[in-house]
């Protein structure tokens, strides 16, 4: 399931509620942005049951909280509260109870009515594949390719009128149709 939202094409927001526990906190780690609530709890307690993270889980945590961070919570298994995970960058934010699925929906709710789905599509994959590249050149030949060809589509064109005519843009292009392979020497590495 992380393999397979890695691989998406679309922002997945996370609105974590409760107890985030062992696979339930490993399942969010590929979430692009991931909202708490006050009540919420997390833990990487693999190593207290005898066993080791999972869920590629030791690819994703040091990306998004740190190496240190990443090997204290896996170490220590304990569970923590919501407000550490803010301070670490876990979450991005907190929110009561009953306001964290309306504040996640006014999220999403933002980068759908303002951004080109496209663009959003090929952001979202720059940036997590970027992640683990060995040298800066690579981003940039990645980078290099999305502009030239995001620059030539017809959301580019409505993105430039839409704020020169201060109007909600719409825009052309479809996720399903129009998301340029800019990824020439990528390949998914096989399951095995």
């Amino acid at each position: 399931m992380t393999l397979r939202m890695y691989d998406s094409l679309k922002p997945i927001i996370g609105a974590i509620n409760g107890a985030a526990v062992g696979v339930g906190v490993t399942m969010q780690l590929p979430m692009d942005i991931r909202l708490a609530s006050t009540a919420a709890k997390f833990g990487f307690v693999f190593a207290r049951r005898g066993i080791t993270p999972e869920a590629a889980s030791s690819w994703f945590l040091s990306r998004l909280v740190g190496l240190q961070t990443a090997l204290e919570w896996c170490y220590t298994g304990r569970v923590f509260g919501a407000h550490e995970a803010l301070d670490r960058g876990l979450v991005r934010s907190l929110h009561e109870p009953d306001d964290l699925l309306p504040a996640a929906r006014a999220l999403a709710r933002e980068i759908a009515d303002n951004t080109a789905p496209v663009s959003i599509a090929l952001t979202r994959q720059l940036l997590w594949r970027m992640a683990g590249a060995s040298h800066p050149m690579e981003a940039h030949k990645a980078d290099s390719r999305a502009i030239q060809s995001r620059g030539a589509s017809g959301d580019a064109k409505e993105g430039v009128s839409s704020f020169l005519e201060k109007r909600t843009p719409v825009y052309p292009d479809k996720v399903s149709a129009d998301v340029p392979d800019i990824w020439p020497e990528w390949t998914s590495p096989p399951f095995r």
